[in-house]
């Protein structure tokens, strides 16, 4: 029975890694006033089995840590690739600078650790990483110090800093940022129902979500005119889904003649539907989309390959099966559509038109939910040895002693918002099931906060009791609070950001999910998630590439 618990052999290692992955998420689900350790509790458990004696082989350990680590942010970029580049736009980029003057500014006071309070730069660059709850930044530093350091000696002697100083500053950097949410809230008055309100109504003014109206050709000028002509149609997002005319419903086509008194149900951004009303004439009562006829409405989900990765026009349904597609859902978000528009893996179409033609088109596009729940695995796999391989590609800069390298944080993190963007390259496919995502996620951080907490175990209690470790908390409690507080003062009292999107940004810019959590609760709304994914993809790759700098520029 005791061999089960000898960490030399792959049995033994098993058993360890996967107990106190157990133990950790038990301890992690508990939840005190709302607010529970989450996945960190592998990590405190890891530690607590580090100090009792576990102990596993050192590249069975290794190869837990590096497996994790990669399984974990790949997932990361998969979820949040598809809204990475829109998140740039607009307000997003604004919000976005926002979040990168919370990361310069952690940076800097982690500077200031080291050189005033004279932390030693391995634990400096953990404390950085703890206190803003980023575990992928933890492991480019111990990249980064292994790849400086070599394997003499002097590795092995720091190899064990990074893991303490993330340990002793990870618990307030996780209620650290809550606090300073509170703080701003009072500093500010902040009335959250009128702030909801006031987010409420920018974004239903800001908003791409289609919209519906049906419009009276009125103009003269439109007579004989083809559907495709007009102004704004196609162009600007906007769609005829239902042209009527004479009492007959008809699903109109670029060639269509327009005729005057015809009635029109056009689909698109509200703005543009105002521009359409005055081109075309005026808005009409009569509700197309109720009226008895041969055409009717149904929503199909793309799941063939081959729909994938092809626009509208290339689809050309319209001419073809005589069926329009007025709107796309692309990961729970309704947006307009023009013939360029390409479909990707998991998109819902709302299709219009008459039934044998709607399902011809959900026969092309697949329309089958089953294969969303079936995970690519060969793209995944694909994806990941790239992300590998850039990740290994050492970038030379001028003043950095050794080449800069993503790492294994890194470069999976950037293949993966890339292809999850991209969609579809040739024959690949890559689309992740949510359920996958989150257990690949789940898995990956639970293997490498275990692999970390075994290693620095020995040391733990050591170091908080009897060494530097109270004098590190208290770096790391100001690395979490002082830029969130400064940052969102200044947002709030310059900018005027919505408080609900200032909390999601400085949870994102944090990379903190129990500080969403709490943020979201206290909102009674998922207004805050709209900052908190605007900012995440970036915050992520400047904390993975700011972590390997330090190390580079001051070993």
């Amino acid at each position: 029975m005791s061999s089960l618990l000898d960490g030399s052999t792959v049995v033994g290692a098993l058993v360890i890694l996967l107990s106190v992955s157990a133990l950790g998420l038990a301890l992690g689900a508990l939840k005190l006033r709302g607010v529970g350790l989450s996945t960190a509790g592998v990590l405190f458990v890891a530690l607590l089995f580090g100090h009792f004696g576990a102990r596993i082989d050192e590249r069975v350990l290794e190869f837990a840590r590096e497996l994790g680590l990669i399984l974990f942010v790949f997932s990361i970029g998969m979820q949040v690739g598809p809204g990475f580049f829109a998140s740039l736009r607009r307000q997003g980029l604004r919000l976005n600078l926002l979040a990168v003057a919370v990361v310069v500014l952690g940076v800097v006071l982690t500077l200031v650790a080291h050189w005033v309070g004279h932390v030693p730069l391995p634990a400096a660059v953990g404390l950085l990483a703890g206190a803003t709850t980023n575990t992928p930044s933890l492991a480019a530093a111990q990249q980064a110090l292994h790849q400086v350091a070599g394997a003499g000696g002097e590795a092995n002697a720091s190899a064990n800093l990074p893991g303490l100083g993330y340990a002793v500053a990870y618990p307030f950097g996780v209620l650290g940022i809550i606090v300073a949410l509170v703080a701003l809230k009072a500093a500010f008055r902040v009335e959250l129902p009128h702030e909801g309100r006031l987010l409420e109504h920018a974004l239903k003014s800001d908003s791409p979500a289609p919209a519906r109206v049906t419009l009276e050709v009125a103009n003269p000028n439109l007579e004989g005119l083809p559907l495709g002509r007009v102004p704004l149609v196609g162009s600007s997002g906007i769609t005829v889904s239902r042209l009527m005319r004479s009492g007959e419903l008809l699903v109109p086509q670029p060639e269509t003649e327009l005729r005057q008194g015809d009635l029109l149900l056009a689909v698109g951004p509200a703005q543009e539907l105002d521009s359409l009303r005055v081109v075309v004439g005026r808005d009409s009562p009569i509700d197309l989309t109720s009226l008895p006829g041969p055409l009717t409405s149904k929503r199909i989900i793309v799941t063939r390959r081959s729909a994938s990765g092809r626009s509208l026009a290339e689809h050309d349904f319209i001419h073809r099966h005589g069926v329009q597609i007025t709107r796309v859902a692309r990961a729970e978000v309704e947006v307009g559509v023009h013939p360029e528009f390409e479909l990707q893996y998991g998109d819902v179409v709302l299709a219009v038109g008459e039934p044998e033609g709607i399902r011809q088109v959900a026969a092309e596009l697949g329309d089958s939910p089953r294969d969303l729940n079936y995970p690519h695995l060969v793209p995944m796999f694909v994806g990941i040895v790239l992300g590998v391989a850039l990740g290994s590609l050492p970038f030379d800069i001028p003043g950095i002693p050794a080449p800069l390298k993503l790492g294994l944080a890194g470069g999976p993190l950037l293949v993966a918002l890339l292809v999850s963007r991209l969609g579809k390259l040739g024959p690949l496919v890559w689309y992740l099931p949510l359920s996958a995502n989150f257990v690949l996620r789940e898995v990956g951080i639970s293997l490498f906060l275990s692999a970390v907490g075994l290693k620095a175990g020995g040391h733990f209690v050591e170091t908080l009791v009897d060494g530097p470790g109270l004098v590190w908390m208290a770096w790391g409690a100001g690395i979490t609070v002082l830029p969130v507080v400064l940052v969102g003062a200044i947002a709030r009292a310059l900018f005027e950001v919505n408080f609900l999107t200032l909390s999601g940004v400085l949870a994102g810019s944090m990379t903190d999910p129990p500080a969403l959590a709490f943020a979201t609760s206290v909102a009674g709304s998922d207004a805050p998630s709209l900052g908190y994914v605007t900012v995440y993809p970036m915050t992520m790759l400047l904390r993975v590439v700011s972590a390997q700098l330090l190390v580079l520029l001051l070993s």
